[in-house]
C-alpha cells in the first residue's frame, strides 16, 4: 500500500486521477465545467481587487491614519483564519456547489455594504465578514477545480489562479477609472456587485455538482497526515515570500532604491505582471516536468530574484529580480493546492482548509517578519532573509513530494 505521500500524488505526479463516479455522473461537458469555474475565479478576484482599489478612498472618507487603517484592515485575515476550518467542514458536509454559490454572494454583498460603512464600528465587522466570504468561496472553489481538474488528463488547476489575477487587474484599472470619475465607492462597489451575481447566474448550472469524497458526518476538525502537513510547509514557506512582496515591494523602490514617485509601484507591477503570465504557463510545465520539479524551480528562482534585487539596489537588477520572484512565486500554490484536493485520507474541502491553515499562517507573517528584522538591521538584510524561505521552497518540495 502506497504512504500517505504517495497517495497525494501518486503516480507520476503529473496524471490525474481517473474521474471519480459522482462526478463522472455529470451531463455538463467538461469545457463548460471548466468555463464556469475559471468565471468564479475571476469574479472572486474583481471583488477583491475592487475592495482593494478604493482603500485610500475609504481611508479619506474615515479619516483615519496609517496605522488606524493597519489596524482596521487586520479585520479581514482575521475573519479568514477564524472560518478557515468552518470553511472546510461545510465543503465537506454540503458540497462545494452550495459553498461557492452562497460564498459568492456573501462576499458580494460585503462588498457592497463596504462602500456604504459610515463610520469604523460598520467598517471592522463587514470587513470580517468580508474576509469570512472571501475565505469560503477560496475553499470551495479551489474544491471545484480539483473536481474539474479531475475529467482532464493534465494539471490546470495554475490556470484557474491565473485568472484572479488576472482579474487583480481589471479590478485595479476598473478602480482607476473610478476614482479618476469621482465615483463613491457606494456606487462603484454596487456596480461590481451586480456584475458579479449576473456571473454567478450564468456559471451556477455549469458547476460541478457533486464532489468526491463528501462525507456528511465529517467532524469540524480533523487532524492533517503527514503529507498535507509537508505540502503545508511547501505554502508556508511560498507565501512568506508572496506576502513579501504584496506589502513591501513599493517600499523597497520607495527607500532603499530611491526611485521617482512615478517608478515606486514599478515592483509590484513587475511582480504581479510575471505571476499572472506564470500561472498561465504552469500547468504546462507541470504536464512536461512534474510538479516535484516546478516546484523545486520556483523556489529557486524565487531566491535568485530576491538575491538579486537586495546585491544589486538599482533600478534595471530590482525589476529583473521582481520579475523573476513572480514567476517563482506563480505556481507553488496552485499545485500545492492541486496536490491537498487529491488527498485519499480527507475529503477536498477539509484538505484544502488544512493546507490553507498553514500556507495562510505564513502569508501573514512575512510582512511583519520582514518590518522586525529591518527595524533591527535594514530592509536590505530582511529581504535577503525572504530569499531564504525560497530556498526552503525547493528542500521541502524534494521531501514531502514524490514526483
Amino acid at each position: 500500500m502506497p504512504g500517505p505521500r504517495a497517495q497525494v500524488l501518486g503516480g507520476s505526479g503529473v496524471h490525474m486521477m481517473a474521474l471519480d463516479s459522482s462526478i463522472s455522473a455529470d451531463r455538463v461537458d467538461r469545457k463548460q465545467h471548466r468555463a464556469a469555474v475559471g468565471a468564479l475565479f475571476f469574479l472572486l478576484g474583481l471583488c477583491f481587487a475592487s475592495w482593494a482599489s478604493r482603500i485610500p478612498s475609504v481611508q479619506q472618507r474615515m479619516g483615519v491614519s496609517d496605522s488606524q487603517l493597519g489596524l482596521v484592515l487586520f479585520a479581514i485575515p482575521a475573519g479568514q483564519l477564524l472560518s478557515l476550518p468552518l470553511a472546510g467542514w461545510l465543503v465537506a458536509k454540503q458540497g462545494s456547489r452550495r459553498v461557492v454559490l452562497a460564498g459568492v454572494l456573501l462576499y458580494a454583498g460585503a462588498l457592497v455594504a463596504l462602500g456604504w460603512a459610515a463610520n469604523l464600528y460598520q467598517l471592522v465587522p463587514l470587513l470580517m465578514v468580508f474576509g469570512v466570504g472571501g475565505n469560503f468561496t477560496n475553499i470551495a472553489v479551489n474544491t471545484q477545480a480539483v473536481n474539474v481538474e479531475r475529467l482532464y488528463t493534465k494539471p490546470i488547476m495554475a490556470s484557474f489562479h491565473g485568472l484572479w489575477s488576472l482579474a487583480g487587474f481589471s479590478g485595479a484599472a476598473i478602480g482607476t477609472v473610478m476614482i479618476g470619475a469621482r465615483v463613491p465607492p457606494g456606487f462603484h462597489f454596487l456596480l461590481i456587485g451586480l456584475l458579479i451575481v449576473v456571473g454567478l447566474v450564468v456559471s451556477a448550472g455549469h458547476v460541478v455538482r457533486h464532489d468526491s469524497g463528501v462525507d456528511p458526518n465529517q467532524p469540524a476538525f480533523v487532524r492533517p497526515d503527514r503529507a498535507l502537513l509537508g505540502l503545508g510547509a511547501v505554502a508556508f514557506c511560498a507565501l512568506i515570500c508572496e506576502g513579501a512582496m504584496f506589502d513591501w515591494s513599493g517600499v523597497y523602490f520607495k527607500k532603499v532604491l530611491q526611485v521617482d514617485k512615478n517608478w515606486v509601484g514599478a515592483g509590484y507591477t513587475a511582480f504581479m505582471s510575471t505571476m499572472a503570465l506564470g500561472r498561465f504557463g504552469a500547468d504546462a510545465l507541470a504536464a512536461r516536468f512534474g510538479p516535484k520539479r516546478v516546484i523545486q524551480g520556483s523556489g529557486l528562482l524565487t531566491a535568485a530574484g530576491l538575491a538579486l534585487a537586495v546585491a544589486w539596489p538599482i533600478l534595471p537588477a530590482a525589476l529583473l529580480g521582481f520579475l523573476l520572484v513572480g514567476f517563482g512565486t506563480s505556481a507553488v500554490v496552485p499545485l500545492v493546492y492541486s496536490a491537498a484536493g487529491r488527498s485519499t485520507t480527507m475529503s477536498a474541502g477539509m484538505a484544502l482548509a488544512a493546507v490553507s491553515t498553514i500556507g495562510f499562517v505564513g502569508f501573514l507573517l512575512g510582512p511583519p517578519l520582514i518590518g522586525l528584522i529591518a527595524g533591527a538591521t535594514s530592509l536590505r538584510v530582511s529581504l535577503a532573509l525572504i530569499a531564504v524561505m525560497g530556498l526552503c521552497v525547493t528542500a521541502t518540495a524534494s521531501v514531502v513530494i514524490s514526483k
